[in-house]
């Protein structure tokens, strides 16, 4: 099947497109990527976005709109990837939408909310969409995240002998740990760049909205009493699985933590908050004897962060995911895309031990496309492996 991924994750930049060419070969999932883009949403759309964002009160009218016009940019960034990147032909759209609101009493997730009106999708493409992908797992009594957990399990191998982690470096952190004779578990880290992009917004009065490159960061000094306020924050010592997302790291969290009244310049913020994400990864690595890292996300686009990561933990090898032929920034599309792989075949897209679920759940609610729904042919077992195929092979 030819399947197009799509997701706006917890920084709300933009849409994330990703097209793969999936098959399903006895015991085997193979994957081979067609190519990937990412949009930034139109600014009015993003303005809406942020102001609808917890803790902000928000009304029926604005969320319809929102909706309505998120569903519309994913509309239009599904056409352009069937055209640009499927070469005109696809099976099937996969919309993650964009999370609004996840809804998290300590350990437990009691609902979870993406938005992105799949219909307009279906109707501009003339595809089949999925869409609507967390609230299943939820409702089985899981986390409904990390849903990438599966992906990072079928590709790194939960029965290698030695213990491995798969990191997503997005607005929130998160961890897939697998292997050495153990059963895997994945959870929200917590914040990556959902704080520092915060920070950078607060004090350039939304002139910049993140840190280019990790300068500012490079140049700044870390602030060990700032520090240390940011890691007594209770959630990090919850036990797997576990999730968060900005209801938690806000905004107004920053700002909590920098009212205590010194004076604190960005640069020094940036530094401290790019050490928080590096020191809170590290921490739960060695809870969980981890002796590789396969990182992805777009935090490591950032040079600062990924040098006070592996400064972290000197013991743990640290790579990327583009080494496996998977663009870092595209990793969560793909990830999508093949959970619709799954579920057109009936087969769960979940880890349950990952997400705390009480089983394994088929994920999503499908949408007909013009010819209506994609074929569903039996499959008798689920994959265990993930292989990814270079273009043409």
């Amino acid at each position: 099947m030819r399947i197009v991924g799509l997701i706006s994750g917890t920084s709300y930049d933009g849409i994330d497109a990703a097209a793969a060419e999936l098959s399903l070969a006895g015991d085997e999932v193979r994957l081979q990527p067609l190519g990937s883009f990412s949009l930034p949403y139109p600014p009015a759309v993003r303005a809406a976005l942020v102001s609808a964002m917890p803790p902000a009160a928000t009304s029926a009218e604005a969320l319809c709109r929102l909706d309505t016009e998120i569903g519309q940019a994913f509309a239009d960034v599904a056409a352009r990837a069937v055209e640009e990147l499927a070469g005109g032909r696809a099976d099937l759209v996969v919309s993650h939408g964009q999370t609004l609101y996840h809804w998290v009493s300590g350990r437990e997730v009691l609902g979870t909310l993406q938005i992105g009106q799949p219909a307009w999708i279906a109707e501009r493409t003339g595809l089949p969409v999925l869409a609507d992908l967390r609230a299943r797992d939820v409702a089985a009594g899981g986390q409904g995240a990390p849903l990438v957990s599966l992906f990072d399990v079928l590709l790194l191998g939960a029965d290698s002998s030695d213990v491995r982690a798969a990191l997503n470096l997005g607005g929130i952190s998160n961890l897939t740990v697998m292997g050495g004779g153990r059963e895997p578990v994945a959870f929200d880290v917590g914040p990556a760049n959902a704080l520092i992009d915060a920070a950078v917004s607060h004090f350039t009065a939304g002139a910049d909205t993140y840190d280019r490159d990790g300068a500012r960061a490079v140049r700044g000094r870390v602030d060990e009493t700032l520090l240390g306020r940011l890691l007594a924050e209770p959630f990090y010592a919850l036990a797997a699985p576990k999730s968060t997302g900005k209801e938690l790291f806000s905004p107004a969290y920053l700002l909590a933590a920098l009212a205590d009244g010194s004076r604190v310049e960005l640069d020094d913020v940036a530094a401290t908050l790019t050490a928080l994400t590096a020191q809170t990864v590290a921490a739960a690595c060695r809870e969980h004897e981890v002796a590789t890292v396969v990182a992805a996300g777009g935090g490591t686009a950032n040079p600062t962060l990924m040098a006070m990561l592996r400064a972290a933990m000197p013991a743990i090898t640290v790579s990327t995911i583009d080494e496996f032929g998977i663009p870092s920034e595209a990793k969560e599309a793909y990830a999508f895309a093949l959970i619709g792989l799954l579920t057109v075949h009936g087969l769960p897209g979940t880890v349950p031990s990952c997400t705390g679920a009480t089983r394994a759940a088929v994920l999503g609610s499908l949408l007909p496309g013009a010819a209506g729904f994609p074929p569903s042919p039996a499959v008798a077992r689920a994959p265990r492996r993930l292989r990814i195929e270079a273009a043409g092979s």
